[in-house]
């Protein structure tokens, strides 16, 4: 069943008052109404936006960057401050998008998005530099590898999450899924992470992988088994293997 929100909250939401608490709040922000009221774009712009309901979430949020960069108001840093997550998500798609950037450099500007209290602006700042890292994987790796040294679980969480073989609403990394054992660096760090949302993506990263080279996740498991024995470790590794039998 659907959340109900209520108009007063929709209109918080649509006018970007208010951070969305759940997924179906992010879901049912108006674009068209929050791009009016955050930076008062053209009729023209806002047409575009209204046409584009229909399209998936991702297509939208591409799209809200690319009308704001259109109206010279393309500068991520103002937005990434804004009260809206949504907003927040649209300052992720703005580096994501901008092409004077190296993928070095919008993950350096993506960081503190990355780092994001909220839950929503922090899957924007993957989704947003996903097809950069698919482009390069390997180099992707190879930056985001220092992340899971990080102090914040959500640095380290994105340096996991971002890499997903297959993600979520977002395009496969065929290397990652035929070649998962590239990234056993990056896995191997995090192995014994304590904190449960780093757990989560990681575990999540192996069932990925088990999709198509499931006797490698299990040999990884079963390495992990002999040595680590920490509840953290026995929790990665029953999520990484919920889809084996």
């Amino acid at each position: 069943m659907s959340a109900v929100i209520s108009a007063a909250r929709q209109h918080e939401l649509d006018t970007g008052a208010a951070a969305c608490t759940h997924l179906a709040e992010c879901l049912a922000v108006d674009f068209a109404t929050l791009l009016q009221a955050a930076a008062r774009l053209p009729e023209a712009a806002m047409q575009r936006m209204r046409d584009a309901a229909s399209k998936g979430i991702t297509q939208r949020m591409a799209l809200a960057a690319a009308l704001l960069r259109e109206a010279g108001q393309g500068d991520a840093s103002y937005w990434q401050s804004h009260s809206s997550d949504t907003v927040r998500g649209w300052a992720c798609y703005l580096i994501g998008s901008d092409t004077t950037l190296a993928l070095a450099d919008k993950l350096k500007a993506l960081r503190p998005l990355a780092d994001d209290p909220h839950f929503g602006v922090r899957e924007w700042a993957w989704l947003a530099v996903r097809a950069d890292l698919v482009a390069v994987p390997m180099q992707a790796l190879q930056l985001l590898l220092p992340w899971v040294d990080e102090a914040s679980p959500y640095l380290r969480r994105f340096a996991c999450e971002a890499l997903r073989p297959r993600g979520v609403w977002a395009t496969h990394i065929t290397v990652f899924k035929q070649e998962p054992q590239h990234a056993l660096p990056l896995l191997d760090a995090l192995a014994n992470d304590r904190e449960r949302y780093v757990q989560d993506s990681v575990g999540n990263w192996l069932n990925d992988a088990s999709k198509i080279q499931p006797a490698w996740v299990r040999d990884v498991c079963a390495r992990w088994q002999r040595e680590h024995s920490s509840a953290a470790d026995a929790y990665i590794r029953k999520r990484a293997q919920r889809s084996l039998r």
